[in-house]
Order: structure tokens, then C-alpha cells, then sequence
């Protein structure tokens, strides 16, 4: 089937595109203008934007930690989603079903769960395997497991570090490695309750810094395209900004990407020994072109953090709002389920504050990524506005007039001027996310791209504008229609699938019989376990 999306202004910033013109879609491509051809269907994109679907490159979408929050917060889900008056509790606003269409509307085509727990990878696709339209791709979990701890405190060859990282991430179908405070749960068993960067875990002799460059430097000799996506010491903390600017400087010309930065843009200024870093981060982020980082914007409201930080939860838990939370341990992460609810006071406006000011003081749009940590800084339901919030200063101004002064002095948000233009979303939500996870078959609209397409008609309320597409195509099917889903289809898990080293699945065989007792088996599945046809789609 040949499609035309015709007379829309097309944003491509990979292939140079930005102007009036038509899209041309045969069956799931992007194709060439055909000579002569004629269209089987045409769609009037007449004063609309045109842009590859977007990417979300860091948004808690499955696994056990989504489900407990579901569980214990049944009553929250109206923070994501009107509840419909009659529903079972399953099919509340939060869904997995509804968490498809939900981005598709928004015109997301692909999004990331950063962080599956290797165990529990089975549970964790079939989870991604009911969110509908989009394809989803998964982060496996490393640095606070026995095994690795191990190799690296034995002396292990690098050769044996890659083969174990190679397994976890083919084992588990993931598209790369994520590490979370490095070392921290494991040294938490012990009763640490604060660690830094070149803190030491009892039992093992290696710092949380040996743990990441252990994995920042396996994961680049094995040619995973996305960098080892680090999740820092100290989150959260008054002076995270100190550990954030020592994780950059250890990126020593080698690609790492660190997540949620916002969470870390904490100084000790000011009575209250709570301040913005925010510009100070952004010049180090600016000045480390190894370095790319995503945001975790902080947007007001109730929401709940989930994380495998089980260290950060368990100190966060007094704060709980409703009173009530999960912490819980294992081998490797654990993690911990915190509701909270961000407030228009103090340390709220400056959380908000100093997300934007990263957003519009990093000056390179490649490099920096869309996310408000989904849901621990907001829901992603909360993208649309926060799109306006950087595409228009007035809106900014306007908002933090109602905020804490005080705040607000502390900040440097009043003095930028920066608006992002449509070509700069269209790096940092599509071109820069399809690149960092080397994804080259979406980001763009070049021909032989994925047909992934968003189609904004144009107008003043860039909220309503991004938020509720006019036409949303995936895969070359029209999903979307004014921003209603009007076609339901099931997206891929993209994976990488690196070979197996035969000494270490042997290793890893004797390893979880002698610690658990279990075979291996039980701790990987076929394709077919997740019950869909062709469930995955293998990235090189």
C-alpha cells in the first residue's frame, strides 16, 4: 500500500529536511517520491508538523517495581488517568494497555524500560508485551550482583567480564546495561546507608568507580551502542552535585550516559543548605562530549517513585506521601516503592527549577534527553506540558510567578531566554535517542526508515499541539487520529543478541545451582514464552 502525507512541514533534522512538502510510506517504509506514482491513500497534513515518532529513552513502563506501585497505590491512579466510574482495580488508569496508547496519542513510537532486573526479565516481557502500538526495548540491570562483584574483586580478565555481560544481555533480551548506585544495595546488606563514588563495598574491596568502569569499559568492547546508562551515588541529596560532576570527569573520553540529572543537580546554598548546581553541571556536561544525559524533570503533583536504589528508597521513606511504601532486597538491586507527592513549596520549586535550567543551559541538543524519569519525577502524561515549558519563555515566567520566591533567587531559570525550537525537539526526542541506541531505522524520515511518523497540527497551545496528535502512524498503520487511537497493533522489543560464551553459560549453570538450587532454565525462556508472534527485533 502506498501512502502520501501530503503538504506538511517536515522536521528531519538527520536528512536536512525542514520545509513544506510530502511523505511518501509504502507498506512499513519510508520510500522515495515515486515516479508517477499515485497515492493509494493521501492524508492532507496542511498546516501540520511532520517528525519521526518519538523516542522516550528512560520511562519505568514494567516489571516488578511498576506492578507492587500499582498495587500499593490503587487509589493514585487517577494521577496518571481519569478511572472510568466502573473498572476492575487491573484495568485502572495505569494499565500496561492503557501505557501504549497513552504515548501513541503524544505521537511516541518506542520507549525504554531502563532497568529490568535480570531475574525477573520473563516477567518483565511479558509485561511490555501487553502495552500495545509502540515497540519497547529493556535495560538489564548490572553492578550490584554477587557475580560481577566477584570477577572484579578476583581480578577476573576483562575477557571474562565482557562473556558475563554479554549472557546477561542476551539472556535477558536487552538493548544494553544499566547501573544503579554502583555497589550501594550490595554494600547496604551490610548496613551501610551512605555511599559515594570511591566508597568501598564490605566483603568485595571494589569501589562504586572500579564497578562503573568495569562495565563503561565492557560494554564499549563489546560495541553495545547505547553507553553503560549510570544511575549515580547520592541521589537526591543536598550536594549530589559533587558526586554528579565526579561520575562526568570518571568518563576519562569514553561514552557514559547519566540518567535522571536533575536528581543530582542539588547544592548545600542558602539557610536551608538546598540549592541549584544546575548551571554548574550543565557546563561540565557541555565541556564532556563523551557524556550525554537525560533529565528527570520534576513536574508538581502526586506521583510515586520507583527504583531498584533500594539504598535511596529506604532513606526516602519517611517522606512517603500517602504514608505507606515497599523496600525490598535480594540478590543484586532489590528497590523500593516511595509515593510522593511534589509540592509548590520550597524544595519542590526548586526541583522543577533546576530540571529546566539543565534542559536550556546544556547547549548541545544531541546529547541531552527527554524524560521526567517516568513516574518519579512526573507522570509521562505530563510531557505535553512540559514541552511548552521549554518551547516558550512567557509560559516559564508565568508558572514560576505563582512558585516560592525564595526558591526561585536561587535559581538561575528568570535570567535564560532560551526557547527550543521544533527542530531541537525533533533532535532531542527523536534523531538523538534513535542514535544513542543505535536505532537507525527510526529518528528520521529518510527513505528506508521505519514508517514511525507524528503529525501535529500546528497552534498557540503547544501542550494540546504535542499532546494529542493529529495522525500517528506505526509501522506505515494509522494508530492515531485526532488524538484517539483508532487502530490497535502489537509493537516489538528491540534486543541485541550477542553469542553466548559456552565456558561462562557453563559457569552460570554451576553458580545458581550451588546459590539457589535451581537450574539455569530458570532464569531464561524461548521466544515463544512471551506469546506473541515475532515478540522481539534484533538491533546489531
Amino acid at each position: 500500500m502506498l501512502t502520501r502525507i501530503a503538504g506538511g512541514d517536515i522536521i528531519d533534522p538527520v536528512n536536512g529536511r525542514s520545509g513544506k512538502g510530502d511523505l511518501w510510506i509504502r507498506d512499513e517504509q519510508i520510500v522515495e517520491p515515486p515516479a508517477g506514482g499515485k497515492a493509494d491513500k493521501t492524508f492532507d497534513a496542511s498546516g501540520c508538523v511532520v517528525m519521526a515518532g518519538a523516542i522516550d529513552i528512560h520511562s519505568h513502563i514494567g516489571g516488578g517495581n511498576v506492578n507492587t506501585a500499582r498495587l500499593l497505590l490503587p487509589e493514585q491512579h487517577a494521577a496518571h488517568l481519569a478511572r472510568p466510574a466502573e473498572t476492575p482495580l487491573s484495568n485502572a488508569g495505569w494499565s500496561t494497555f492503557e501505557t501504549g496508547c497513552l504515548y501513541a496519542k503524544m505521537g511516541f513510537t518506542t520507549v525504554v524500560e531502563p532497568a529490568m532486573n535480570p531475574g525477573a526479565a520473563l516477567h518483565t516481557h511479558l509485561e511490555l508485551a501487553d502495552i500495545p502500538i509502540i515497540d519497547k526495548a529493556t535495560l538489564a540491570i548490572l553492578g550490584n550482583d554477587d557475580f560481577l562483584l566477584s570477577l572484579i574483586r578476583d581480578g577476573a580478565s576483562e575477557q571474562a567480564i565482557d562473556d558475563y555481560v554479554a549472557w546477561t544481555v542476551g539472556t535477558t533480551r536487552a538493548l544494553g546495561v544499566k547501573v544503579i548506585n554502583a555497589g550501594a544495595a550490595a554494600a547496604f546488606k551490610e548496613n551501610v546507608r551512605n555511599f559515594s563514588l570511591d566508597d568501598v563495598v564490605p566483603s568485595y574491596g571494589v569501589s562504586s568507580r572500579n564497578i562503573v568502569k568495569a562495565l563503561q569499559a565492557s560494554v564499549g568492547r563489546l560495541g553495545v551502542p547505547h553507553p553503560l546508562h549510570v544511575h549515580c551515588n547520592n541521589l537526591g541529596a543536598a550536594g549530589a552535585a559533587d558526586t554528579a560532576a565526579a561520575t562526568i570527569a570518571a568518563a576519562e573520553g569514553l561514552p557514559l550516559h547519566l540518567a535522571h540529572l536533575q536528581f543530582y543537580g542539588y547544592g548545600t546554598e542558602g539557610k536551608r543548605k538546598f540549592s541549584s548546581e544546575a548551571a554548574r553541571l550543565a557546563e561540565l556536561v557541555n565541556a564532556t562530549p563523551e557524556v550525554t544525559i537525560d533529565i528527570g524533570q520534576v513536574m508538581f503533583g502526586q506521583t510515586v517513585t520507583v527504583s531498584s536504589d533500594v539504598m535511596r528508597q529506604f532513606s526516602a521513606r519517611g517522606t512517603a506521601h500517602p504514608k505507606k511504601w515497599v523496600i525490598w532486597d535480594g540478590d543484586g538491586n532489590g528497590g523500593g516503592i516511595v509515593p510522593y507527592r511534589y509540592r509548590e513549596d520550597f524544595y519542590g520549586t526548586l526541583q522543577w527549577a533546576i530540571g529546566l535550567e539543565l534542559f536550556l543551559l546544556i547547549t548541545d541538543p544531541w546529547r541531552v534527553f527527554f524524560t521526567t524519569d517516568h513516574p518519579n519525577g512526573a507522570p509521562f502524561t505530563a510531557y505535553p506540558k512540559l514541552f511548552e515549558l521549554l518551547m516558550r519563555r512567557d509560559a516559564r515566567t508565568a508558572m514560576a510567578s505563582g512558585l516560592s520566591k525564595s526558591a526561585m533567587a536561587l535559581s538561575t531559570l528568570a535570567s535564560i531566554d532560551r526557547e527550543y525550537t521544533f527542530d531541537e525537539i525533533a533532535i532531542m526526542t527523536r534523531a538523538a535517542p534513535a542514535k544513542l541506541l543505535g536505532l537507525k531505522d527510526r529518528g528520521h524520515l529518510g527513505a528506508g526508515a521505519l514508517a514511525d511518523v507524528a503529525v501535529y497540527r500546528r497552534g498557540e497551545d503547544i501542550a494540546k499541539m504535542l499532546g494529542s496528535a493529529a495522525l500517528v502512524f506505526k509501522n506505515g498503520d494509522l494508530v492515531v487520529k485526532d488524538g484517539e487511537v483508532t487502530h490497535y497493533r502489537w509493537g516489538r522489543a528491540l534486543r541485541l543478541n550477542p553469542a553466548p560464551d559456552k565456558a561462562m553459560v557453563r559457569r552460570m549453570e554451576g553458580f545458581y545451582q550451588d546459590r539457589y538450587g535451581l537450574s539455569l532454565d530458570w532464569f531464561s525462556f524461548p521466544d515463544s514464552a512471551i506469546g506473541r508472534e515475532k515478540p522481539f527485533a534484533e538491533v546489531a
